[in-house]
């Protein structure tokens, strides 16, 4: 194995000398940071044209922003999937987005609100959703899915149709907001579009399952989760009982998941009873207003 270069004893004292600057200027960057004087978007941006802020461990940084330590930062890098060694240099495109976006400068401009609409199968998610497509200054998300078309619905309006080829080749490509499976099928939310009419001021429903609602919480803030929960138990065992697409084995399943999901209501800020399909509506239009 080859030796370490020999340096000099100026070489070393010069050596040394950088290495002191760099922690200096490292140590004074932290502490801009910690004041609130640099936001982590703009490091990020700084980093990539000074080589000396872009070896900065991702655990330095993280542990320097206001109310953050060692816990905290070490729970955010295992959800954003960043090794403790890492450094900013280092960062894969998903991390970094993943940083931005979590750590996002709140826009100026008026920004649409993003309400999470989720809840036991049979519940009237769809119902509701349907009907909020017809309020102004509304979008419903249209999710992707495997499974397979009901007769009554239209590729493009109420599901775009995905082969799990194509769902998988998204999720590589981190194409989804969220994705679950459920019932033996994936769903998911397509990140662009949302991010869009957000940003464009338009008030942003996503009808989804539990699942995914628990992934949107995870990695949006501004993300509004409500649970739709029926007005009892005996109706919400009628309306799955009546559903003429599944089978009486489907129809069991549904019933004993439906128990657990409805277990789950704690989990979201707001809880809606669907009673009339009006009243949730004007319910959800108060929450994207308020």
């Amino acid at each position: 194995m080859a030796l370490p270069p020999q340096l000099s004893a100026e070489e070393r004292a010069r050596a040394l000398e950088i290495a002191k600057n760099s922690r200096q200027e490292r140590a004074q960057v932290k502490g801009e940071i910690h004041r609130g004087v640099i936001s982590l978007p703009q490091f990020l941006t700084l980093a990539e044209g000074n080589p000396v802020l872009a070896k900065m461990r991702v655990a330095e940084l993280l542990e320097s922003l206001p109310g953050y330590g060692k816990i905290r930062a070490q729970a955010l890098m295992e959800r954003f999937d960043i090794s403790p060694t890492r450094r900013v240099q280092g960062l894969g495109r998903h991390q970094r987005a993943a940083l931005l976006k979590e750590f996002q400068i709140p826009s100026t401009d008026p920004r649409g609100r993003l309400l999470v609409l989720s809840g036991p199968g049979g519940v009237g998610k769809s119902t509701v959703a349907k009907a909020l497509r017809e309020v102004p200054g509304f979008w419903v998300s249209i999710s992707a899915t495997t499974r397979e078309p009901r007769f009554n619905e239209v590729p493009g309006f109420d599901y775009f149709f995905f082969t799990n080829e194509d769902f998988d080749q998204a999720v590589a490509e981190d194409q989804f907001l969220e994705w679950a499976e459920f019932a033996g099928n994936r769903y998911g939310t397509p990140r662009r579009a949302v991010e869009e009419a957000l940003a464009s001021g338009v008030n942003v429903l996503l009808e989804i399952e539990i699942a995914g609602a628990k992934q949107v919480r995870e990695h949006s803030r501004e993300a509004h989760l409500i649970f739709l929960e029926p007005p009892s138990w005996e109706e919400l065992v009628s309306r799955l009982e009546g559903r003429g697409t599944d089978s009486p084995e489907r129809r069991a399943a549904r019933l004993a998941l439906a128990q657990e999901e409805l277990a789950a209501a704690s989990f979201f800020d707001s809880v809606i009873i669907n009673t009339e399909v009006s009243e949730v509506v004007e319910a959800l239009i108060r929450l994207a207003t308020s």
